[in-house]
């Protein structure tokens, strides 16, 4: 009898598949066997590309003569750390009473390629019948959609093609940029550090990184605070006051003043008395309205997360590192509490906005959002959602955005503290797209004092829509202060838009005070680690050259999927330092230095253009736009001219001079 074999990325998942299939048996063997069907898993990797020297053993020793290493075939091999799993795979591969085989690794690139390469070591028949899972969440009914869908694996083969370029691409630029780069500096940066001999670690992501983090911090470095002072009015209208900010615009005497940092304030305080003494002589101190708007604003509900929006929120709520995110959203994955956790989509797609009340359903028995979901599924606010901005296939690749399936809530009752708020945060900002926009009333006043005009806006909270939503239960206990001054300071506004509304231009107004405020400039901050996620994912914005900002956006450095992890080798690899109770990251000396190394030698390693191009290179390999060959053509030139241009190079003089400059500010 002809047997189908379903093989998962994890044995957690191997566990579901059979639970919705209804297969049991032990998981012993490293597979579960019933009459027709077999499920089994991989461990992860169980196949890793080979180091140089198992093409040629004399490559293990490093050597400027040997490189640019760029092999025509690549070799691979299995991972002796799961050697035996892979033998399971392998067997029940190539067992001749199985007629089809099912791939449900992880549905994304690195899913494909962790399959892929196990079929290649494996030398699985290339006549057996191979289906691709392509699923969303860990429901029952998700997982028997995927395999009742199930598309043949060739139609993967350019997504498969993209997988495997991502990671030659990567080593190449590992291995050759990482040995030129040591061989030629690693000395001198050991040497100055005064420490043990280490390699020069370099790579197309992480590199670009510590570029990011070590300017920033340059710029911190050499920031010089700017002090200025402005001039705050209070004016007094029926028993109501506001404050004014003066600003130098056409008709004041201070108009393009060189006397001005910026049009609303002073370089100088003693500039700032002199324009109040020379309101003041007049007492007491008359104006009048010059102009008054009045206008409501709407501020729309955010879009879904995806797992860069949900690490950077979680970075700021729970102080948590992406890495951590992903460890519990993905936990939340596997107990079926959330969809697919490594997407980059903010959107739902159309199919799934259809039949998204299922998802509402499911949320009626949580206690805080019990209300919200009975409002939502009462008055049908579901309905046309697909019209919105929240539904859009076309900003979706691989997976739709990270929302609560409606099932598994039981599963909460054994999960940690920080997963379940986790999850709270979810669900919430996936209910707030069924409410309606927060609506404020927005009144502009410009008030003149003889020839100077003072400008205030007032902001009144009228109705809060989709807020109301998102007020989250783990925080309303250290904010319960905080919220009751914000309740008596709405108060107060609601009663001086009341006192403002009759006006018009003309009316006169008080002069209660003149006021001198100092200020000061305020130098770039300091990324965080979710803050770090994000310029990854948004790298493109960086970019100056408009036309190639254009063409590769949408796509930023490393994926959803890395950017933790490669975030966490350069703190690993003491690059960079990560305050874990504050998220905040700050490079190490021995990052700047290698930053210096690269900087002086292959710059463009630093560069997000160069990250990002490469990114959607590989996009345009997953879409069938470009081939694999023209790809790595270009890939081998640009790894062979880099390193050969740094072994031609001789400015280590003036690396030593970064150094010192480097260790000095460091110090400072």
């Amino acid at each position: 009898m002809s047997k189908k074999l379903f093989i998962s990325e994890k044995p957690s998942v191997a566990q579901e598949f059979a639970k919705a299939l209804k297969i049991t048996g032990s998981k012993a063997n490293g597979y579960i066997e019933s009459e027709d069907a077999i499920i089994t898993w991989c461990v992860g990797h169980l196949v890793t590309m080979s180091y140089p020297e198992a093409y040629e053993p004399s490559l293990k020793k490093w050597s400027l003569s040997t490189l640019p290493f760029c092999p025509e075939h690549f070799l691979y091999e299995v991972i002796p750390s799961v050697s035996k799993q892979f033998q399971v795979v392998k067997g029940l591969l190539n067992r001749k009473d199985v007629s089809i085989i099912y791939v449900c690794t992880d549905s994304g690139r690195e899913g494909e390629y962790i399959y892929r390469l196990v079929e290649q070591m494996a030398n699985v028949p290339k006549d057996k019948e191979k289906r691709r899972v392509w699923i969303d969440s860990q429901t029952e009914e998700e997982i028997l959609r995927g395999i009742g869908e199930a598309r043949l694996l060739s139609e993967y083969d350019n997504l498969s093609a993209s997988a495997y370029l991502r990671a030659k691409e990567d080593y190449l630029m590992g291995i050759n940029f990482s040995r030129v780069l040591t061989l030629k500096y690693g000395q001198a940066v050991t040497s100055f550090l005064n420490q043990k001999w280490t390699a020069i670690s370099v790579g197309r992501v992480m590199t670009c990184v510590l570029g990011m983090v070590v300017r920033r911090e340059r710029e911190i470095r050499s920031f010089v605070k700017t002090p200025f002072y402005r001039i705050i009015g209070q004016f007094e209208l029926d028993g109501q006051s506001f404050e004014g900010e003066w600003r130098a615009v056409e008709g004041s005497r201070y108009f393009n003043s060189p006397l001005l940092y910026k049009e609303n304030g002073f370089k100088e305080r003693a500039d700032a008395e002199k324009l109040v003494e020379e309101l003041g002589h007049n007492s007491p101190l008359n104006g009048a309205v010059e102009k008054v708007e009045k206008k409501k604003e709407k501020k729309n509900p955010p879009l879904l997360f995806n797992l860069a929006e949900l690490q950077n929120e979680c970075a700021k709520l729970f102080k948590i590192s992406p890495d951590e995110t992903l460890k519990y959203t993905q936990e939340l994955y596997e107990k079926k509490l959330v969809t697919y956790p490594r997407t980059d989509a903010r959107v739902l797609s159309t199919a799934v906005s259809k039949e998204i009340q299922k998802n509402i359903k499911g949320l009626s028995n949580i206690p805080g959002i019990k209300a919200f979901v009975e409002e939502i599924l009462q008055k049908e606010k579901y309905r046309g959602i697909e019209k919105t901005r929240y539904v859009n296939d076309k900003q979706i690749t691989d997976h739709y955005a990270i929302i609560p399936t409606g099932q598994g809530f039981h599963n909460l009752r054994s999960m940690s503290q920080t997963a379940v708020r986790l999850y709270e945060v979810i669900c919430r900002r996936f209910l707030s797209i069924f409410f309606p926009p927060a609506e404020y009333q927005k009144i502009s006043i410009v008030s003149k004092v003889q020839t100077e005009v003072f400008f205030t806006s007032i902001r009144l909270l009228v109705s809060p829509g989709y807020l109301q939503v998102m007020e989250y239960s783990f925080k309303k206990k250290e904010e319960e202060a905080a919220e009751n001054e914000g309740e008596s300071q709405e108060t107060v506004n609601a009663a001086l838009v009341e006192a403002v509304a009759h006006l018009k231009k003309g009316h006169p107004l008080t002069v209660a005070s003149l006021t001198i405020k100092e200020g000061e400039t305020s130098p770039p901050k300091r990324y965080n680690s979710g803050s770090m996620i994000l310029a990854m994912e948004n790298a493109g914005q960086l970019i100056e050259d408009e036309e190639l900002r254009s063409q590769i956006k949408g796509s930023g450095i490393g994926t959803s999927a890395t950017r933790a992890e490669i975030l966490n080798k350069l703190v690993k690899i003491e690059y960079l330092r990560l305050n874990k109770k504050t998220q905040i990251i700050t490079p190490t000396l021995q990052g700047e230095l290698i930053y210096d190394v690269v900087n002086s030698s292959i710059r463009s390693l630093l560069n997000p253009e160069l990250t990002a191009s490469w990114e959607k290179g590989l996009t345009y390999v997953a879409e069938g736009s470009i081939s694999e060959d023209e790809y790595m053509k270009k890939l081998e030139s640009f790894v062979t001219k880099m390193v050969n241009g740094v072994k031609n190079l001789n400015n280590q003089s003036q690396l030593n001079q970064f150094f010192e400059l480097a260790a000095q500010n460091y110090k400072n």
